[in-house]
């Protein structure tokens, strides 16, 4: 790929993630997950705020992603403020949950309105009385990514701030990709990071990358991270 040139891409991002069940200002009776610590490699706490950074709604059916993606430009149109929706899986021990990632709300206010207005446009959420507290979750997102390439294989997401990619040259399954990680962060100097597991398809390939999240990422950061990992698969 030429470098510098911006595209969009379809992909999925893979991740584990600390969450919890809520019971407030919501649909009563339908189950949405927060995550209590969204990017936990790079936060040693959870980020400081009141709004909601990473919420799972678990859905009825499963839905295409054209439908997730049709309802939300229609709810959009009728909602107060931008927001970032995707089509998702999430698993607890051995029950998977069709969800609706969404991203961006400037408050819990905000999710009744929501649920209801994605509801009028087809996409009904499940309706299960079941409470989960701190429990660790994979998670695999369906999405499109929206990419700058700023150097050879690294790419920085033009929608989310502080989000990059590392393009690697084969799949990890989760253990290698967990395992790898590790030793990596073992021997990094440079400021923490968080990470997550992804692909995207692009120019007739399937692209393997690590989803990198830090608000120091750089050019220069990404290039040493990146011969890093390269390092520690061989």
């Amino acid at each position: 790929m030429e470098q510098n040139k911006r595209f969009e891409v379809f992909g999925t991002l893979t991740k584990t993630e600390t969450v919890f069940t809520i019971d407030h200002k919501i649909i009563p009776g339908t189950l949405v997950f927060e995550a209590l610590k969204p990017f936990s490699g790079y936060y040693s706490d959870s980020p400081t705020g009141t709004k909601p950074v990473y919420m799972y709604l678990a859905l009825e059916d499963q839905y295409e992603l054209e439908d997730i993606l049709r309802a939300s430009q229609k709810v959009q149109l009728e909602f107060d403020v931008r927001f970032d929706a995707g089509k998702g899986f999430l698993q607890v021990f051995d029950t998977k949950y069709n969800v609706l990632r969404v991203r961006h709300l400037k408050d819990y206010n905000q999710l009744e309105k929501l649920q209801r207005l994605f509801t009028e446009n087809g996409i009904r959420f499940l309706q299960k009385s079941k409470k989960y507290k701190d429990e660790l979750v994979k998670i695999r997102i369906i999405k499109f990514f929206a990419l700058e390439e700023i150097a050879e294989k690294i790419y920085l997401d033009k929608r989310e701030k502080y989000h990059a990619y590392l393009e690697i040259p084969r799949f990890l399954n989760w253990a290698e990709f967990e395992a790898i990680t590790n030793k990596v962060k073992y021997n990094w100097v440079e400021s923490k990071f968080d990470a997550a597991k992804a692909s995207f398809y692009y120019d007739g390939e399937l692209h393997e990358v690590i989803r990198i999240y830090s608000d120091k990422i750089g050019p220069e950061y990404l290039v040493e991270l990146r011969k890093l990992y390269l390092e520690k698969m061989k």
